[in-house]
């Protein structure tokens, strides 16, 4: 089994951080402070460094400390006893440079074989009661965290979709033999990457669900039953069926109206549809439980466990909810923030203050 661990994190005008050197455990670290004070910034940083995205969704250019040009995001990490320097830098202008061991990386999924991490924040929420979009982001990062090439099945799914939709766009709601042929062309590779993707959201979410059921019981201390289904209006009669039924709507509206684009993952809470009916802490328990589940499935298809970062994870959470979600924890490095505190009884292998973006004090659990 391979084990993959951070020793230390440079930061460099990241943020609100001018400068930061930071020593990491192999075990459970805790980064404590007052709201405001750059704790979630520095998760940020790591989630980053092995994604090249920001847990926030915020801008690379947004990530460079305001009146810099430039910012650098360095770590080291332990692989197995074998020593990686992941280096970015990010600029406020143009695109990150990234380097492994000096040699620079010409594409993200080369970084995911690298290192990965899960991540929980707050903002979480959302994917139990927000918009379908940001379930599917889940289910289809985990599908390249689990498999770098499922990248190229997203990604080529996303291209061919512009392009159709700007055909239709330019068709204006009427269709010439030019036009027709050249929609043809877009639907049969539509169709070819739109069923390869909706097959493997299929299958990985058969692969979650027992896992996001024992991680709810975990997480929540209740044993109510979790269900987990991949809602889409083309699987049924097919994806070439679909184009060519609501090809006459897609001319209307100049989009692509049906597709994996649309479709959506239904969870519910022992019957319950966990959007509308779930109470806001049963809402959280289940993202929890996605997540740490998320991290599992992970784990297993590569032999690695992810670092996992926890940002704010106790707030909202009373100390049963709390103790039993440290309890839920895989063995692997883990990195949380808290404005509380941990809770009563627990233990961190290393706790570090962070007070304006600054180490005020650090010290063994």
């Amino acid at each position: 089994m391979g084990h993959v661990t951070i020793r230390r994190v440079w930061l460099k005008d990241f943020r609100s951080y001018e400068e930061l050197e930071l020593d990491f455990t192999p075990g459970l670290t805790a980064l404590l402070g007052d709201n405001g004070n750059g704790k979630s910034n520095l998760l940020e940083a790591i989630g980053f460094l092995v994604s090249l995205k920001s847990f926030r969704g915020a801008p690379k250019e947004a990530l460079v400390r305001a009146g810099v040009d430039v910012g650098f995001i360095r770590a080291e990490l332990d692989d197995d006893g074998r020593e990686v320097l992941i280096e970015v830098e990010l600029k406020s202008l143009g695109s990150p440079r990234v380097l492994v061991n000096k040699q620079r990386l010409g594409a993200t999924r080369e970084l995911l074989g690298v290192c990965s991490t899960t991540i929980f924040s707050p903002d979480d929420l959302s994917i139990a009661k927000g918009s379908p979009s940001l379930r599917r982001e889940l289910i289809d990062d985990l599908l390249t965290a689990v498999h770098p090439k499922n990248e190229v099945v997203c990604d080529d799914f996303a291209k061919v979709l512009k392009q159709r939709n700007a055909l239709l766009k330019q068709c204006n709601g009427r269709l010439s033999s030019d036009a027709q042929l050249t929609l043809e062309v877009w639907d049969e590779r539509l169709v070819e990457v739109g069923e390869r993707l909706g097959g493997l959201r299929v299958r990985i979410l058969e692969k979650l669900q027992p896992l996001v059921n024992d991680y709810y019981t975990r997480v929540s201390d209740n044993s109510r039953p979790i269900g987990l289904a991949y809602s889409s209006a083309w699987r049924s009669s097919g994806m070439a069926a679909s184009l060519a039924e609501s090809r006459r709507d897609d001319l209307r509206r100049g989009i692509s109206t049906v597709g994996p684009h649309r479709d959506d993952v239904m969870m519910e809470i022992d019957g319950m549809n966990a959007r509308v009916q779930a109470s806001q802490g049963e809402q959280r328990s289940l993202v929890l439980a996605l997540r740490l589940a998320s991290h599992e499935l992970i784990r297993q298809a590569t032999g690695t466990s992810p670092i996992l970062l926890l940002d704010d994870v106790f707030s909202e959470l009373d100390d049963r909810r709390s103790a039993a979600l440290l309890g839920a924890l895989p063995k692997c490095q883990t990195i949380l923030t808290s404005a509380v505190g941990i809770p009563k009884g627990a233990t961190a292998d290393a706790i570090y203050y962070l007070n304006d973006s600054t180490l005020v004090e650090a010290r063994s659990s």
